[in-house]
């Protein structure tokens, strides 16, 4: 998920497909090494951090955060802002997870909260921060085309796939935390199909909203993967992350973009930062209805509902901050005519023409002939 799905995720636009793939893995690399360092530090035991396989996992998770607000800068910013981010971003993302399961005792084994919504709104505060009024008219490199909207689905099956193992890595319940976030996916699916459809003019289907939307779901459904709802409760949740995340990117992004100074390139308020509130609601309502316990504790709707107050102040706070220390111009900011574009950082093959094809089979020939 975090290599391919991400990576490909983010390759739909046209000229930016190396610096999506390559500077997602650059970010992970980096972040699970941070991660297991930062996360360590609160369960010390004997002085030491513990290395295994769920510290890994742990680390895993907490590079997700930095991938999901890469998202949101994606194509306007430069590695070392990247990798900047990444490092304050999951020591903040650390101190926000031990508050929620320590101190609030609150559940969130798919990290509907401390991962999607915290990455999301962390993003997109720093995103406000660094705000580009030249940006404001559509770059010409901002946007897709044919073959890079198929690369980026590729991302999105990688994800929606492994959805399930995601939510339940670290649940006690495994296999109900499978079975919800499978169902929950899946209307999702459906509802996103549909909606897409509905929402268009011409009655066709977005390639943008089957990429994103469809994993809404999975998003929605992390808090209370494995507690004991009902699989329609499920579907449920899957439904209406899938209304709010298309009728987010329809009619909110270019809201935001225009009007709160919010340039949000992939959309990560739609798919993580709405369907991580909505997954921190559905926990307050499930712990509301039913008696559940973790750990040898109850869960309460009030913990919840603290546990993700504070993590959206965090992430908005952090954000900011983070995003005004990103403005400083020694960090190699790229320039505005520059954005979207791999040729900045990368060395970029130029295209291949027909003529030169020929030209190239002509040399190849007269070189076969002279050897002979």
């Amino acid at each position: 998920m975090i290599f391919v799905g991400f990576g490909f995720l983010m390759t739909f636009l046209k000229k930016y497909g190396f610096s999506s793939v390559g500077f997602n893995m650059l970010i992970a690399a980096f972040g699970l090494q941070w991660g297991i360092l930062m996360q360590g530090f609160w369960h010390m035991k004997s002085g030491k951090i513990s290395v295994n396989i769920e510290s890994m996992i742990n680390a895993d998770f907490s590079t997700a955060t930095a991938l999901i607000s890469f998202g949101a800068l994606l194509g306007k910013t430069s590695p070392i802002q990247m990798l900047i981010l990444t490092l304050l971003e999951i020591t903040m993302f650390a101190c926000n997870e031990h508050l929620v399961t320590k101190v609030f005792k609150a559940t969130d084994v798919g990290a509907s909260m401390t991962i999607h919504a915290f990455g999301a709104y962390f993003g997109l505060a720093a995103a406000f921060v660094l705000y580009r009024p030249g940006l404001t008219n559509k770059h010409d490199n901002d946007e897709s085309t044919y073959h890079s909207d198929m690369f980026a689905m590729i991302g999105t099956l990688f994800l929606w796939l492994f959805w399930p193992s995601f939510n339940s890595a670290i649940a006690e319940a495994q296999v109900t935390a499978i079975i919800n976030t499978y169902y929950s996916l899946a209307a999702c699916t459906i509802v996103t199909f549909a909606l897409s459809s509905l929402v268009d003019k011409r009655g066709k289907f977005s390639m943008v909203l089957i990429q994103n939307a469809t994993l809404a779901g999975g998003v929605a459904v992390g808090t209370c993967a494995d507690l004991e709802i009902h699989p329609f409760s499920a579907m449920f949740i899957g439904v209406i992350a899938g209304i709010v995340s298309v009728l987010g990117f329809q009619f909110l992004t270019p809201v935001m973009a225009s009007k709160l100074r919010i340039q949000d390139t992939c959309g990560v308020h739609n798919l993580h930062g709405l369907p991580g509130i909505l997954g921190g609601i559905a926990g307050i309502v499930v712990t509301a209805i039913k008696t559940e316990t973790r750990n040898g504790h109850v869960l309460t709707p009030a913990m919840q509902a603290a546990a993700l107050g504070s993590t959206l102040a965090i992430a908005i706070v952090g954000g900011a901050l983070t995003g005004a220390i990103l403005k400083i111009p020694f960090l190699g900011q790229v320039s505005d005519q520059n954005c979207f574009d791999d040729s900045a950082y990368w060395e970029v093959p130029e295209d291949e023409t027909v003529p030169e094809i020929h030209s190239s089979h002509r040399d190849e020939h007269s070189r076969f002939e002279a050897a002979m």
